[in-house]
């Protein structure tokens, strides 16, 4: 059986979005497959980080990476630093995905960037820090390394994926969260899959759950009305434009 895609079903963030959650629902499926765990030349079983880590290692070893044993299953790759691939990038991936559904799920800015800047905090500080973060070089560092512009311009990086991919699946975050079953059997349902063809004991679990959470590290006021300064763009684009409402965002600053 020759297969069209490398990667059928590509998820391209955005990160802190809950692409581990929504991989891990996918993949109680019988219908899907997800690469052997190859940390840390990939992250665990979701992210094959081919287009931003792993370029040179070439197509061969990506295809097989992602080949499943079962040609009749549907291979996953869920990175979602392949939000912001230039044109080239996404143009290759096309060439090889052809056929691929693409999904970018879409969470509230300010929201997101909090949860991004815990992520870092967590992997470089430990989860027992207790000091609340304050503006200063410590935060400015954490502010690059989340390349917080990147993952949050949104618009940008929607209009560059629609140019090959023109029906890709656009969730919003709080929506896919406030109904959970709804938007899971809506996602399957787009993605041509059975639900019923999944391990129902797994999925049950999997909807009153998270996969990862940000620790809840202490901000300092400065820290989040700065965060908010810099991702207000990217909300008043993607609310306009996609009709998307988010409130994240307003929770967080109202304390």
């Amino acid at each position: 059986m020759t297969r069209e895609n490398i990667a059928d079903i590509l998820c391209i963030g955005c990160q802190k979005g809950s692409t581990s959650w929504l991989h891990s629902v996918l993949n109680t499926s019988t219908m899907t497959h997800s690469f052997p765990n190859s940390d840390p030349v990939t992250s665990t079983d979701k992210e094959a980080h081919f287009w931003d880590w792993n370029h040179k290692r070439g197509v061969d070893w990506y295809r097989s990476l992602l080949t499943p044993p079962d040609p009749a299953k549907r291979s996953m790759d869920f990175t979602p630093e392949y939000a912001f691939l230039n044109e080239v990038q996404i143009a290759e991936c096309k060439a090889l995905n052809p056929g691929a559904r693409v999904i970018y799920i879409l969470r509230d800015p300010l929201a997101r960037a909090v949860s991004a800047i815990r992520m870092h905090m967590l992997w470089r500080l430990g989860k027992d820090h207790a000091e609340p973060l304050r503006m200063g070089d410590e935060f400015r560092s954490f502010v690059t390394a989340a390349r917080l512009t990147q993952h949050g311009d949104y618009l940008r990086n929607l209009r560059a994926w629609r140019r090959h991919y023109p029906d890709l699946i656009v969730l919003n975050y709080e929506d896919f969260h406030t109904d959970r079953e709804g938007s899971v059997r809506r996602i399957f349902a787009d993605l041509g899959l059975d639900i019923a063809a999944s391990d129902q004991e797994r999925l049950k679990k999997l909807m009153g759950s998270r996969v990862w959470e940000s620790a809840k590290f202490p901000m300092d006021r400065s820290v989040l009305m700065f965060l908010q300064g810099l991702t207000w763009r990217f909300r008043q684009e993607a609310e306009a434009e996609l009709g998307m409402r988010f409130a994240e965002g307003e929770r967080l600053l109202a304390g």
